[in-house]
C-alpha cells in the first residue's frame, strides 16, 4: 500500500482523544436505527447524527463547472453562516458529535469567521473538525490562524500538476498559489509545533488529468503532506458529458451498461445510512438529508427556528426515510449517489 493513501497513525490518536462514553452510545443508538430501518422499514432515528456537515459560506472564488456554487447554478442564497446560529447549531450537538466537517457548497475560507467556528467547535466543544478547501487563501498568516484555530484536519483539492491541466476544472484558479498554500500551512504548523492540521491533498481524477496521478503522487511527496486522496468525479450530466469520465476504471463513478448507456455504478439499493448516521446544515439552517441535496430541496427544518431535536423526527423526516425504504431510485438527488459504492 503507497503510504500517501493512509493517515499517520498519530491521526487516529488525535481522533480517538475527542471521543466519550456519551458519544459512542450515541453512536451505537444511531447505527442501531439505521439496521432496524433496513430489516423492518422503520423510520425513527433514536439518536444524533454522529457526524454532521456545516456550511460556512456557499460562496466561492472559482469557478468549478460541475459546482453550483461555481457555476451559478446553485438556488440558494449564497451569503455566510453567523457565528450565533453556528454557536446554537454546536451547542445542541456537541455531547453527541463525533465528527465536524466545516464544508458543504462554497469556500469556506471566504467567510472570515472560520477560525472562530473552528475554535468553537474543536478546542471548546472538542469535537474533531475538518475543513476542505480549494487553497487560494491559505498565505502566512492564515496559515498561522488555522493551526491555532486547532482545526485537525484540511483537505486541500490539487487537479493537476500543470497550470494547463488544473484550471480545465478549477477555472480562475492559479495552481503556484496552491501549492504555496500547502507549503504556508506546513511551515506553520512546524514553527508552532503541532501536530494539527492534518494536511490531505486531494486530486479528483477526470479524464483529462487522470494521465497526471504519477505525477501527482511525487507531487505529494515532495510537500510532505499527510496523505493523498484520489477521488471520483461526481458529474451531474454524465450522460452528456461523457468527455469528463476517466478512462480508468477504478476511480470512475460511472459505467456503460449492455446497451452502450452511460449509468452510474451504484445499483441505488432502497437504504442509506447517512439518513441515520448523518446530516448536513446550510450556511442558512435548512437541514438537509445529505450532501446531494445542493438546493436544500428536502430541508426537514431549519436550526434558526427549532432546535434539531424537533426536526430530527418530524413528519417530513420520517416521510423522506421512509421514501428511500420504498423507492430510492424516484427521488432525483438519489440518482447521482455513492453510498454504498466503492471506486
Amino acid at each position: 500500500m503507497n503510504f500517501y493513501n493512509i493517515m499517520p497513525f498519530y491521526f487516529y490518536i488525535f481522533f480517538l482523544k475527542k471521543l466519550s462514553l456519551k458519544k459512542l452510545f450515541n453512536a451505537v443508538k444511531a447505527y442501531s436505527s439505521y439496521l432496524l430501518s433496513v430489516l423492518f422499514k422503520k423510520t425513527n432515528r433514536f439518536a444524533y447524527p454522529i457526524s454532521i456537515s456545516v456550511e460556512p459560506t456557499a460562496a466561492c472564488n472559482l469557478k468549478c463547472p460541475e459546482c453550483p456554487s461555481g457555476n451559478n447554478t446553485l438556488k440558494r442564497t449564497k451569503g455566510d453562516m453567523d457565528f450565533a446560529l453556528f454557536k446554537k447549531i454546536i451547542d445542541e450537538f456537541s455531547p453527541y458529535l463525533i465528527n465536524l466537517i466545516l464544508y458543504f457548497q462554497g469556500e469556506p475560507f471566504l467567510n472570515k469567521e472560520i477560525f472562530r467556528f473552528t475554535e468553537y467547535a474543536s478546542k471548546k466543544k472538542k469535537i474533531f473538525t475538518t475543513t476542505s478547501t480549494n487553497g487560494h487563501f491559505i498565505d502566512v498568516e492564515t496559515s498561522k490562524k488555522i493551526v491555532l484555530s486547532g482545526l485537525d484536519k484540511i483537505i486541500i483539492s490539487v487537479d493537476g500538476v500543470t497550470q494547463k491541466t488544473y484550471e480545465k476544472y478549477r477555472k480562475n484558479g492559479n495552481l503556484n498559489k496552491v501549492i504555496e498554500g500547502i507549503k504556508n500551512l506546513a511551515e506553520q504548523r512546524s514553527v508552532l509545533k503541532s501536530k494539527t492540521p492534518f494536511i490531505v491533498m486531494q486530486f479528483i481524477v477526470f479524464r483529462f488529468n487522470e494521465h497526471e496521478i504519477k505525477s501527482i503522487k511525487k507531487l505529494a511527496k515532495m510537500l510532505k503532506v499527510d496523505k493523498l486522496e484520489l477521488k471520483s468525479a461526481q458529474i451531474y450530466n454524465f450522460e452528456k458529458n461523457t468527455q469528463l469520465i476517466p478512462t480508468l476504471k477504478q476511480y470512475s463513478r460511472y459505467k456503460k451498461n449492455k446497451h452502450g448507456k452511460i449509468v452510474i455504478k451504484n445499483k441505488l439499493r432502497n437504504k442509506c445510512n447517512r439518513l441515520w448516521i448523518s446530516s448536513v446544515i446550510t450556511n442558512t439552517g435548512d437541514v438537509l438529508p445529505c450532501c446531494f441535496d445542493k438546493d436544500a430541496k428536502y430541508s426537514a427544518g431549519n436550526m434558526k427556528n427549532i432546535s434539531f431535536k424537533e426536526i430530527n423526527n418530524n413528519n417530513f423526516s420520517r416521510g423522506f426515510r421512509k421514501r428511500i425504504s420504498e423507492d430510492r431510485k424516484q427521488i432525483d438527488i438519489c440518482r447521482n449517489c455513492t453510498e454504498g459504492l466503492r471506486v
